[in-house]
């Protein structure tokens, strides 16, 4: 039987986790219901190429540690804008602050909405995906790391990656480039830090209808000419489980790999994709 308190005493940061019903969410909600403390980091405010209809707005974040409070748990915001060194480092200060530590850290936050063909994409979309989606998880897994170092008791972080960090994708080479590389970045540092008893892993989910997913929904339907609900269905017929992800099945996973059962797993990039990748 699963100890239900097994995270008590631990600390949490996610990022990208301010958005209702996105996964950030879904995974500081499971670790909260065990015991763990949460820190709940969104960009707060729109940015260029960030508008608030993909950010976690600071009342988004609000919301979303209302609820962890009022189901038993602890937690706190934090607007963090992971592409910025100064405010990754200044975010986890003030978790070790107010919590006394940080024992996992989720790099979550990530743009998949810069949805173009290859020859159409601007410099400028390219690099904002790759700023937050691997630049903003080499600056938090650094500054992470320095910390759990610091306290010596190991540690674990965790990179959500995706699908397309597996394989390739039509009009979302920007998104796939910076999946490809977050596994590069979770498998060199699991070989630095695993000496130290901290865990690196990736979670690469297939398809899950957030916002996020939504807006992938309506785009490529259109491109292949169906409906959503069409191009859903086609999805579920390759889906050898026959549904298309849940932000809980992602939130479980992650919870595993910050459990003590998982602590000799190091450097891997976990498919929860029902069967769609195996490889």
């Amino acid at each position: 039987m699963t100890d239900k308190k097994r995270f008590a005493g631990k600390v949490a940061m996610c990022t990208g986790a301010g958005r209702p019903e996105g996964l950030g969410e879904a995974i500081l909600k499971r670790l909260a219901e065990e015991g763990c403390k949460v820190v709940i980091t969104d960009l707060g405010e729109p940015q260029q190429h960030m508008g608030s209809d993909h950010i976690g707005t600071t009342g988004d974040m609000e919301q979303v540690a209302e609820e962890i409070r009022a189901a038993g748990g602890t937690a706190m915001t934090c607007a963090l804008d992971v592409r910025d060194e100064d405010q990754v480092e200044a975010a986890i200060a003030r978790t070790v602050e107010e919590y006394g530590g940080l024992d996992f850290m989720i790099n979550n936050a990530g743009i998949g909405y810069l949805i173009q063909p290859v020859t159409e994409m601007a410099k400028e979309q390219w690099q904002a995906v790759l700023d937050v989606n691997l630049m903003g998880a080499f600056l938090c897994t650094k500054h992470a790391a320095k910390q759990m170092l610091s306290q010596g008791r190991g540690g674990r972080i965790i990179n959500i990656a995706s699908e397309a960090a597996k394989s390739g994708h039509p009009h979302m080479a920007a998104y796939t480039a910076s999946k490809h590389g977050m596994l590069g970045l979770t498998r060199s540092s699991a070989i630095e830090l695993g000496p130290h008893g901290i865990t690196v892993n990736a979670v690469c989910p297939n398809h899950v209808t957030t916002g996020l997913g939504a807006v992938q929904n309506e785009y490529f339907a259109k491109y292949k000419n169906m409906t959503v609900e069409q191009y859903l269905a086609d999805m579920r017929n390759r889906i050898p489980m026959a549904r298309v992800g849940l932000a809980e099945d992602t939130a479980n996973a992650v919870a595993w790999l910050c459990s003590d059962e998982a602590s000799y797993v190091t450097g891997q990039g976990i498919n929860v994709s029902g069967g769609a990748v195996l490889h």
